[in-house]
């Protein structure tokens, strides 16, 4: 195997960007951990910010005072308002890349209602996945927001069925979570976790305190609660190898889990 700059250098120039031994000497450096102590907190769009008052400012005053001890990047999801526009343009059959920009419109919508009501402590919203000036932010506040929807835009991959983006928030930020190498990622729902069944619909569903991706896929869990792509994703991190769903309803579990708390459930990638 190659392990220097110089060889990988000649590999570059003589193989394909897929060649297995190319690879393998790219493989042989650790990648470069840039956030190591920041947790990427997704809020859910129908599940918590749709909820208005009632839902959102709680889980805003906990994110206030836990910016104390913690550095948080916070992403929006898109939520109802993405479902109306998904419905009208599929029914118009547009494809998945304008979708792909009309749900991000409506997480940027979320973004920007989360950066006024957060102003007046300084947390800010910053805008595309580049994030450029978001170190200073962090070292200053200990806190941002962004947009969850990753910027695919008209270049979404399709999905292998029907015209929904199959890339939105839940990937959007686990996206973010692992290319800054972070140390957490939280998923804020309106339920305790995953369960297995629907328990706004089914009596007899049981909560799930830890799960692997494949068990979930095996169990048929794969598309409950977070969206299907995103666990293939987790399967393929570094950095980033499990991610935990809590219920952001709930008074405290938000500064339970940036503490390090099992509070809802942890999936794994492995």
């Amino acid at each position: 195997m190659a392990n220097t700059t110089s060889e990988l250098e000649a590999l570059l120039m003589q193989r394909s960007l897929t060649d297995t031994e190319l690879l393998a000497a790219a493989e042989s450096s650790a990648d470069f951990r840039i956030l190591p102590e920041a947790t990427v907190i997704k809020i859910g769009g129908q599940s918590v910010i749709d909820r208005g008052r009632a839902g959102l400012y709680p889980l805003l005053d906990e994110i206030v005072a836990a910016r104390k001890n913690h550095q948080m990047l916070i992403g929006t999801g898109a939520g109802t308002r993405a479902r109306h526009l998904y419905s009208i343009a599929a029914g118009l059959n547009l494809p998945a890349g304008v979708l792909s920009q009309l749900g991000a419109s409506v997480a940027d919508q979320n973004a920007a209602m989360l950066g006024q009501l957060l102003a007046k402590y300084g947390i800010s919203l910053v805008s595309g996945a580049g994030m450029s000036a978001l170190p200073l932010y962090l070292t200053e506040v200990n806190a941002v927001i962004f947009s969850g929807m990753p910027p695919y835009g008209m270049w979404t991959r399709p999905a292998a069925e029907g015209v929904i983006p199959p890339y939105r928030t839940d990937a959007g930020c686990h996206l973010v979570a692992e290319t800054f190498g972070c140390k957490a990622m939280l998923f804020v729902k309106d339920e305790d976790g995953l369960y297995t069944a629907n328990p706004k619909t089914s009596k007899n569903a049981t909560f799930i305190p830890k799960i692997s991706v494949d068990e979930m896929k095996a169990q048929g869990l794969h598309d409950s609660i977070l969206e299907f792509p995103m666990l293939d994703l987790l399967k393929s991190s570094r950095h980033v190898r499990e991610v935990q769903v809590i219920n952001g309803l709930v008074p405290g579990n938000l500064t339970r889990a940036l503490a390090g708390e099992h509070v809802g459930t942890i999936i794994t990638a492995s």
